[in-house]
């Protein structure tokens, strides 16, 4: 059986991405799906790398019973060809993840997080680092819906 592989991607890789990337293993272990999806986080700058979670989402994730970790990474080509999915969390990290991708034909698909956001009309999942803590809340608002759908559409591609 082949793994799915799904690549969370924000700026710094301190806020979003990790905070999507923990929200989604939450929900894979809780389908006890963690032996068929897997997911990984990624900035497209590297000024945090090797940082961990900012501590606000951190704090605001713990308060919801989902535990965020790892260390702060910049996306590499290796990415394109290791994931099938790169999500992207606004549209500049879309851009710039087209932009830094290799050239030539790599497999993975690169789409907007907020396509799979079903409960509101966001198109981008907004960057909580200057605002206050109700940023953080929003975030995690968006990602727990839109992980809802976008594990069915991993379960889907494990199908076909």
């Amino acid at each position: 059986m082949r793994l799915y592989k799904l690549l969370f991607v924000c700026m710094g890789n301190i806020c979003r991405s990790p905070a999507g990337e923990a929200v989604m293993r939450h929900l894979i272990e809780a389908g006890g799906l963690a032996d068929q999806i897997e997911c990984d986080s990624a900035g497209t700058i590297a000024f945090h790398t090797g940082n961990p979670p900012d501590q606000r989402m951190h704090a605001a994730a713990k308060n919801r019973g989902i535990n965020t970790g790892g260390q702060a990474r910049q996306i590499c080509d290796d990415d394109y060809y290791l994931f099938d999915l790169i999500l992207t969390m606004d549209d500049e990290n879309l851009e710039n993840i087209r932009s830094m991708a290799p050239a030539g034909d790599y497999p993975a698909e690169v789409r907007p997080f907020c396509h799979f956001v079903t409960g509101s009309t966001a198109t981008e999942v907004p960057d909580p680092y200057y605002g206050g803590a109700q940023g953080f809340e929003t975030v995690l608002d968006l990602l727990e819906d839109g992980c809802v759908s976008l594990l069915e559409h991993a379960r889907s591609q494990l199908a076909d």
